[in-house]
This record gives C-alpha cells, sequence and structure tokens, in this order.
C-alpha cells in the first residue's frame, strides 16, 4: 500500500478515472450491439452518427486503440450499406 500523500492521492485518481473510462466504453459497446441489431436502414444511417462520435471519443482519448476504432467503424459502415 502507498505510504506517501501523493501516491493515495494518485490512487484515488486513477481509480475514479477507471471507472469514468469503464462507463463509456460499455456504452459504447452496448451502442454498437444496438446498432448491429437494427434491420431498417434508415434509422441505422441515422444511429450511426451517434456510435462514430462514441467510438471516435474513445480512441481520442487512447481507452481504444485508434486502429480497433477505424477497423470497428468500416464494419458498422459495411453493416449500415448492406441492409436492405
Amino acid at each position: 500500500m502507498a505510504n506517501h500523500q501523493s501516491a493515495k492521492k494518485r490512487i484515488r485518481q486513477i481509480a475514479k478515472k477507471r471507472l469514468h473510462n469503464r462507463y463509456y466504453k460499455k456504452t459504447a459497446r452496448t451502442a454498437v450491439k444496438t446498432l448491429r441489431d437494427i434491420t431498417e436502414k434508415d434509422e441505422a444511417q441515422k444511429f450511426l452518427p451517434k456510435v462514430v462520435s462514441m467510438i471516435d471519443k474513445l480512441a481520442k482519448k487512447n481507452n481504444i486503440h485508434k486502429n480497433k476504432a477505424s477497423n470497428l467503424k468500416r464494419s458498422l459502415q459495411k453493416h449500415v450499406n448492406s441492409l436492405g
């Protein structure tokens, strides 16, 4: 366990930030699943920019890797385009 005051503070900050990051990552994963479950094209096209924005924000803050974000956006765009 930490002995210095600054180390104790850093532990508190990390725990708080970890919860924050987990919330946003889980929210984005849920949004991706929701988008993949949508079967109507216009509804999916309206929802896609919101999901892409979430993914971009995660990549910008290094919560997910930028290449993973790119691959996710590409696969979601392909899914929306394939809908009839």
